[in-house]
């Protein structure tokens, strides 16, 4: 493998770098209000789900116990 000089290197670096589209603000605000949407949505889709489980190992515990 050919090793670049210093000099080389960062001049690819900012080539390809310049290449790089990076996001407007309206677009990272869009994307990071997704996330915390998601992040609700998933977090009381998972309390529903272990509420759900407790409940059923609760009431097979109980059941066989009683």
């Amino acid at each position: 493998m050919a090793k670049t000089n210093p000099f080389d290197f960062i001049q690819q670096v900012r080539s390809e770098a310049a290449k790089v589209t990076w996001p407007t603000r309206k677009e990272t605000m869009i994307t990071t209000a997704m996330v915390f949407v998601m992040v609700v949505v998933a977090s009381v889709f998972f309390l529903v789900v272990d509420q759900a489980i407790g409940w059923g190992v609760r009431s097979v515990l109980l059941g066989l116990g009683g």
